[in-house]
């Protein structure tokens, strides 16, 4: 029995499906909730919801929302307890990128990240995979379930922007998921998906990560300061990482009460994801692939003994982050 039979027959059984994302998603993860929700239907599934934490601030993942009119909700109005069944799309582990508590446990995992194992009714983590899309794509193929117009366009942007269009170590699977979905997909509205425009929060802090910028040998670590959007972290590290002769960029900045921090590295010979965890996760959480890994921290783990309302960022930790990196780095070297 394959694994899309396998989820099929789980989702058989269940009248009812909350599909949660992961904090703040991205196209990778909405597209996989919008293909689990056509397996879900195809299944029987009567009543499917999509719901994710955080915010949804990067310009094109609000442009995915508008022009494909995703129907989501907030995980603060969906009670979960009203579902048959809870599946987490695109990540694994309740409490490190979801604002659900460590302690829950959801029934469906599908996810391409690597972590801790987690115990569910059906869990299919694919860590040699480069996107999350492209392992739902296959689960479509093998189900016999033609993707509507809305959901391929949703797919191959989202195949696009895991992988960056492609460039960043993607996989030769991203490439055949992409010519399965491409004959359904509405190229107008991919067109609309990649022209959408910065917001002004994205642009400043951008603006401040170049201005901060801090360089040793071919890495280079800055810091956004404190901003509303948590996309605006990989969107400068992605930018920075342009620079000549620089092959790894760590972006940091205070996002409500915890420093979020997005790393970035075209160098063969780091695993950019070993060298966050090995640099932070003692502190909070960290860790990624070999070229993108993320992380959080909270304020407390690295200034509990400054009064909360006297924190700054770059007066308190601003000096010790990139040292932090920088000798991650030289370890994993």
């Amino acid at each position: 029995m394959s694994r899309a039979v396998e989820l099929a027959a789980v989702l058989e059984s269940r009248d009812s499906l909350a599909i949660v994302c992961h904090d703040n998603p991205d196209p990778d993860c909405l597209a996989s909730a919008l293909a689990l929700e056509a397996i879900a239907d195809h299944a029987g599934v009567d009543d499917v919801a999509i719901a994710y934490g955080g915010e949804i601030s990067h310009q094109q993942n609000r442009a995915f929302v508008s022009v494909l009119e995703l129907s989501l909700r907030t995980l603060d109005e969906t009670e979960l307890d009203d579902y048959d069944a809870v599946a987490f799309v695109d990540h694994s582990q309740p409490g490190a990128n979801t604002e659900l508590p460590e302690t829950f446990r959801p029934e469906i995992v599908v996810d391409h990240h690597p972590g801790d194992p987690i115990e569910a009714a059906f869990v299919d983590v694919r860590v040699d995979y480069g996107a999350t899309t492209t392992i739902f794509v296959e689960y479509l193929e093998e189900l016999g379930i033609e993707p509507t117009p809305r959901l391929a366009s949703a797919l191959l942007f989202a195949l696009h922007r895991e992988r960056l269009d492609f460039v960043r170590s993607p996989t030769r699977r991203e490439y055949e998921a992409a010519l399965a979905v491409y004959p359904e997909a509405e190229l107008e509205a991919l067109d609309q998906l990649y022209g959408s425009a910065f917001s002004a929060a994205t642009l400043d802090a951008i603006g401040r990560a170049i201005a901060t910028r801090q360089r040793q040998g071919s890495s280079m670590v800055a810091t956004v300061g404190r901003t509303p959007e948590t996309d605006a972290l990989p969107q400068a590290a992605d930018y920075l990482l342009n620079l000549e002769d620089v092959d790894t960029v760590l972006v940091y900045g205070v996002v409500d009460d915890a420093i979020r921090l997005s790393a970035r590295s075209i160098d063969p010979d780091i695993d950019i994801g070993e060298a966050l965890e090995a640099g932070f996760d003692e502190l909070g959480s960290a860790g990624g692939h070999h070229d993108m890994a993320g992380g959080r921290i909270e304020l407390a783990a690295i200034a509990d003994d400054v009064d909360p309302e006297a924190r700054e960022l770059l007066t308190v930790v601003g000096s010790r982050l990139p040292d932090r990196f920088f000798e991650a780095l030289e370890a994993e070297s």
